[in-house]
């Protein structure tokens, strides 16, 4: 592209989601509203959500978070490393990753992972993007229903089991697929905007009901539930956007 000749096109992406994996200040991911950790599993970087950023992280931060709270996170898994035992890998352990690498292995399926791609990375641009409405994430919830059903017939031509990327990317499309239904139930669940989050249709920031992080969990019948904790204030407390 010769950007002399025609116009360079712009287009917002995802480049840093203000959440992610709730960790302590050592990096330990924790799995409740209660800050239960996870022994012996650590989150760093744009993965992890330390709280240090809030609604919307400021710009630049992002290499400090990573350098600050990846050597915190290094610094606590030694030592627990140190001292911790090792646990046997049960087949209660092993059994769904297992079955889930085999069933994309030997499937026959008509489905392909990179047209799913494509179909969630523009439905998730129309309906989840910078500004969101209820309608277009209720929309949305229904075309991840359909692309989630289409991937458990998706098949690869690769059956190795060294260095297949074809494999790798098709575990990848399943992830992108669990975080883009936490990611669009949790903003129509929320209504308000606050920081990086618009939603057109409620265009205020409520403290009073939503002054508080968002846990989503996936429970037995599929569908997504939510817990809450609080936010913990600092110095600086929420003030009204007025310039």
């Amino acid at each position: 592209m010769d950007p002399l000749k025609e116009p360079v096109p712009v287009m917002p992406t995802a480049h840093y989601a203000m959440g992610g994996i709730p960790t302590t200040l050592w990096g330990q991911v924790i799995k409740d509203e209660k800050n239960t950790v996870v022994p012996g599993l650590y989150a760093a970087g744009e993965a992890a959500c330390v709280s240090l950023h809030g609604a919307n992280r400021l710009g630049t931060n992002s290499l400090g978070d990573l350098v600050v709270f990846g050597r915190r996170a290094g610094i606590h898994a030694a030592r627990f490393a140190r001292d911790a035992d090792y646990h046997e890998l049960t087949e209660e352990h092993l059994g769904e990753s297992r079955e889930r690498i085999e069933r994309i292995k030997n499937s026959t399926g008509k489905e392909k992972v990179a047209a799913l791609r494509a179909e969630l990375q523009q439905s998730m641009m129309d309906n989840a993007s910078v500004f969101r409405t209820g309608e277009l994430l209720q929309k949305q919830v229904e075309i991840l229903k359909e692309l989630m059903d289409r991937y458990k017939r998706i098949s690869i031509d690769d059956k190795g089991d060294a260095y297949n990327t074809e494999l790798v990317e098709a575990l990848e499309l399943g992830y992108l697929l669990e975080v883009s239904e936490a990611l669009v139930h949790s903003a129509l669940n929320r209504t308000e905007s606050r920081g990086a989050h618009a939603r057109e249709d409620y265009p205020e920031r409520d403290d009073e009901n939503w002054l508080k992080h968002t846990l989503a969990y996936k429970v037995e019948d599929g569908k997504v539930a939510f817990r809450y904790k609080p936010v913990v204030l600092g110095r600086f407390e929420p003030k009204a956007r007025t310039y």
